[in-house]
């Protein structure tokens, strides 16, 4: 049996891309989330494969959240006889590689790099919606007026300036010339 497996991430959070690629499954479980916790269809799957089956999935990040994670699945694979196809890889878990070491650590990299993106877009989504501010927090308009005018007045050091605002040299120059170019 064939089996074709998807999640919403972070550059396909409604699937479409994978479900372009994993065209020839005969059946295809998706999770409603992207979250690493309770992937219910990954553990439905997982429960029904037999010997000789296959699971084919977009990237590596598709199934695994961590190094840990794919190492697990990979090994509970290779103990009941079941192949992942990683088709943006190019890689099946149960061919010898003949990658070569800097291409497998340039595999690893993307995938730990999908996990970044996928843990920043998913931490950004739920600290929104508990109505966190993002970012680093603005200087006060009033400190920005202040070290400006220190620094029209001529009687001033830069330092002076970072000591009295709080406005550090590279932010009074980036609203100088902002108000500059108005």
């Amino acid at each position: 049996m064939i089996y074709g497996y998807i999640r919403p991430l972070y550059n396909d959070e409604n699937c479409e891309h994978q479900l372009k690629q994993l065209q020839n499954c005969e059946e295809l479980f998706r999770e409603s989330h992207g979250f690493p916790k309770k992937r219910e269809e990954l553990e439905r799957m997982l429960m029904g494969l037999q010997k000789g089956d296959v699971i084919i999935v977009e990237r590596m990040f598709a199934v695994a959240d961590t190094t840990r994670h794919l190492m697990e699945l990979l090994k509970l694979c290779e103990k009941d006889g079941v192949t992942i196809q990683f088709i943006k890889e190019g890689i099946q878990s149960r061919e010898a590689l003949s990658l070569e070491l800097p291409e497998i650590l340039e595999q690893l990299i993307a995938f730990q790099s999908d996990i970044v993106k996928q843990s920043t877009i998913l931490g950004i989504a739920n600290a929104k919606e508990q109505g966190k501010s993002i970012g680093r927090p603005k200087k006060s308009d009033e400190n920005i007026k202040k070290a400006i005018s220190m620094y029209h007045s001529g009687n001033y050091t830069l330092l002076e300036i970072k000591n009295e605002t709080g406005i550090s040299k590279s932010t009074l120059y980036r609203y100088l010339e902002s108000v500059e170019g108005v």
